[in-house]
């Protein structure tokens, strides 16, 4: 098995006011992603010292004015709203906190009549199929939940952890690329999504509107589009798939956009104020959502990413890639929204993260037919050798936010 070596930055900085290093990605369209991360970003921090999510939470709480936004939002919904009783928003969602507080605002505060669509788990948790429920039934939304076909959508998944230890691939690549399709189809002109991924490291200059660029979800040359690290064509001629088997996958074609140039996706996040701790209190309250009784493994929170089995072991294997595990993006979140310390923040990712994900494992693995040791060796490699040092007690990270590591 030849060992995988990505572009990221060799020398690993540390941003000052978080616990996120730059070795974090940041969101490229999934259909791009091939093995070596080819193209790919990773988050800048500048010569202040301070990372571009942190840069953007300044700007959030000290610049933006969210009541002149809120109008703005106001104004566009004015624009795309519909009196007739048709279905004038589509609003993609597992019926976790974000997607909840995102349907529930906008029907019931600003009186959008919302779609809601899901691209189930790959592996429901009960928690996870419970909040979906809830949020349809307490919260009151009409829905399409789209199930793909089990049996391709195991081979992808299957792929894409072996190409680019990435379990989590198939799920994202059909919640972005699905809305797109149903809005056509459906003649609804306007999709939201929550927060944008300023919020998270992405480029500032990405939120300087809340429309998300038409190159994250539009491919006009399906010889650019790759699945599980694969070229299209090579799926259907190595592989064996049909194109039907792939087509839900892909990203909507420009041929299709031409027809309808009305259709626009907003982020929610640039006009209300993103807090995600705030969201879960008011899913809560208004569509029934229940975070897990127990934290979830690799980090020391209850209520993000628990909808699917699969969650633990995505989080686990960026970790493995990128030295940044749950516990990080977790406590830089929380760090960043005024809620916890840097100094508690670091206590918490020197506590959980890198946790190994146990409790799914053993039934995720077998339902893609992968064996432990199998999962094992792809993950040592995918280690890049700037993150990671071998030693006689197993491998440990070079260099950590708490200054506890190999090199540091």
């Amino acid at each position: 098995m030849k060992k995988i070596e990505f572009s990221s930055p060799k020398e690993v900085v540390f941003c000052k006011k978080c616990v996120l290093s730059n070795q974090k990605p940041v969101t490229i369209p999934e259909f791009k992603h091939t093995i070596k991360r080819t193209g790919a970003l990773y988050m800048n921090i500048g010569k202040d010292g301070i990372c571009d999510a942190c840069k953007y939470h300044s700007i959030k709480y000290k610049t933006i004015s969210w009541s002149k936004r809120e109008k703005e939002l106001k104004k566009l919904l004015d624009k795309f709203r519909k009196n007739n009783g048709e279905y004038d928003c589509l609003i993609p969602g597992s019926g976790g906190k974000d997607s909840a507080f995102t349907a529930h605002i906008l029907k019931y505060k600003y009186g959008m009549n919302p779609l809601t669509i899901t691209w189930p788990p790959i592996l429901y948790t009960d928690y996870g199929y419970k909040n979906f429920k809830n949020w349809l039934e307490v919260g009151g939304f009409d829905n399409i939940s789209f199930k793909p076909n089990p049996t391709v959508q195991k081979k992808l998944t299957k792929l894409s952890i072996q190409n680019l230890l990435h379990p989590f691939q198939t799920f994202i690549l059909g919640q972005k690329n699905l809305a797109p399709k149903i809005a056509y189809n459906y003649g609804i002109d306007l999709i939201f999504y929550g927060e944008s991924e300023a919020e998270y490291g992405a480029p500032i200059k990405n939120n300087t509107s809340s429309l998300r660029a038409k190159s994250a979800y539009v491919e006009k040359n399906i010889n650019n589009v790759y699945l599980s690290g694969v070229k299209y064509n090579d799926l259907i001629k190595k592989f064996k798939f049909r194109k039907n088997d792939l087509d839900i996958y892909l990203p909507i074609s420009e041929e299709k956009i031409k027809k309808k140039k009305d259709l626009q996706v907003h982020y929610l996040g640039y006009y209300l104020k993103w807090i995600p701790q705030e969201n879960y209190y008011y899913s809560v309250e208004n569509c029934g959502f229940k975070a897990r009784p127990f934290r979830s493994q690799g980090t020391f929170q209850k209520f993000q990413s628990i909808d699917d089995k699969i969650d633990d072991l995505h989080y686990y294997t960026s970790f493995i890639k990128f030295g940044i595990g749950r516990a990080s993006h977790d406590a830089a979140k929380e760090i960043r929204n005024k809620h916890i310390t840097l100094e508690e923040g670091k206590k918490l990712v020197e506590k959980f993260d890198g946790e190994f994900p146990d409790i799914y494992l053993s039934e995720v693995l077998k339902y893609l037919e992968i064996s432990r040791d199998n999962f094992i060796k792809t993950c040592d490699n995918f280690r890049q050798d700037h993150l990671w040092k071998k030693t006689k007690s197993g491998w440990k990270l070079r260099h950590t936010i708490n200054k506890t590591g190999t090199d540091d």
